[in-house]
């Protein structure tokens, strides 16, 4: 069992919404005692029926539960969206606390569900954390399988890679075409396989159709049907002006190592160091790892990338309320030198005032000219050294 680093409230009502599989219900199970937890499970099939053709059914159970009751869990809301204006209404008659899980906002927010107008928090719960895996932890297996809690009770390597696959399949089972988010699986199901090809990279919506064989505006529903279902999420290009943001393409990227990988079929693939491979899977999970923790954190950063006409580009800019911006380079290399970083050297200090740090498999701390080299994680406990005792 893992320790998460996510720290709710018990004295609001919240939603919860993390991708399938993160470990939300176990989370919460922990989090809140049995007998003071009126728990109802929309996955399960009788639970979800009930609730869907009844929904005023919560509302009898909450009147009928004892005066001990002081939590209500309500497991995939998004399941029986209706749900939410009994819970609204018991907020206004009762003193007991709602909490809500979901793993897509997209079936609430198409369906003009209410979300309680404000008078519930929102969480967001990831794949484990390097701290939260702690003594567990190894990068290499990390980089290969991901980090989905349910991982770490498989034994061996055939296990998981069916975990894994069978994720993939029961996601666009479930998710997809169960909640009829599309008309036709088939497309899709290729659009997944292209786009996980493409992770971390500048998405390309033409070329991508072209793969496909459907339509640009198709692919762009496809990414924002990713993005609502928690499966993935976009980074921006930064710039200064905010209008010039939106003029140019994102980049996107999966929630998941292990799941991006069984998804492009390359989990068979071995990823040796020192690979153009290895150095992309090494920088996705950086960047995970950073927002994940700033999600937890609530820390209120702003995340884009940076890539200058000249094809000069920095991985990850964190905008920090009250600091300078922060240019961070993510390079796979197990030693750094200096003739590795003279365009990110040169670009950063042309910025002007920010900070600018590379965060490589490296164990040594290096400066070069205002660029400070760091090993990995030595890097991501000083972005967030405010949070983590250590």
């Amino acid at each position: 069992m893992f320790k998460r680093l996510l720290d709710v409230t018990k004295k609001r009502s919240f939603f919860l919404f993390g991708a399938r599989n993160t470990g939300k219900s176990t989370y919460l199970k922990r989090t809140f005692k049995k007998e003071n937890t009126l728990w109802c499970d929309l996955l399960d099939p009788d639970e979800e029926d009930r609730f869907s053709r009844k929904p005023n059914t919560l509302y009898e159970m909450v009147k009928a539960a004892p005066k001990t009751m002081t939590h209500v869990v309500i497991d995939e809301v998004q399941k029986v969206p209706k749900l939410l204006d009994v819970v609204h209404r018991l907020m206004g008659e009762t003193d007991l606390l709602f909490v809500m899980t979901g793993s897509s906002a997209r079936k609430l927010k198409r369906g003009g569900a209410n979300l309680l107008a404000g008078r519930a928090f929102v969480y967001h719960m990831f794949p484990l954390t390097t701290f939260e895996i702690g003594d567990q932890f190894d990068l290499n297996f990390t980089l290969h399988w991901g980090t989905l809690p349910e991982l770490f009770a498989f034994d061996d390597d055939k296990e998981r890679d069916h975990f894994l696959h069978a994720y993939a399949n029961t996601y666009l089972k479930e998710e997809i075409w169960e909640e009829h988010f599309i008309r036709n699986l088939n497309p899709f199901r290729k659009f997944l396989e292209v786009a996980a090809q493409c992770n971390g990279k500048i998405v390309n919506y033409s070329n991508i159709a072209r793969d496909v064989g459907v339509e640009d505006k198709t692919v762009a529903s496809f990414f924002s049907l990713l993005e609502d279902t928690l499966i993935g999420f976009f980074l921006e290009p930064f710039h200064n002006s905010f209008r010039k943001r939106l003029s140019e393409r994102p980049k996107f990227y999966f929630f998941d190592l292990g799941v991006v990988r069984a998804l492009s079929r390359r989990l068979s693939i071995p990823l040796i160091e020192r690979t153009h491979a290895y150095g992309e899977a090494f920088e996705h999970f950086v960047i995970l790892e950073i927002i994940r923790l700033a999600s937890y954190f609530e820390s209120d950063y702003r995340f884009s990338y940076l890539r200058t006409p000249s094809d000069v580009e920095v991985d990850l800019v964190v905008e920090r309320p009250g600091k300078p911006i922060l240019f961070i380079e993510i390079k796979s290399a197990d030693e750094i030198e200096r003739a590795d970083l003279s365009a990110f050297i040169r670009l950063s200090k042309d910025f002007g005032e920010c900070e600018a740090l590379v965060l490589s498999r490296d164990p040594y701390r290096k400066k070069m000219d205002h660029v400070v080299a760091l090993f990995w994680l030595d890097g991501i406990k000083l972005l967030f050294q405010q949070h983590l005792s250590l």
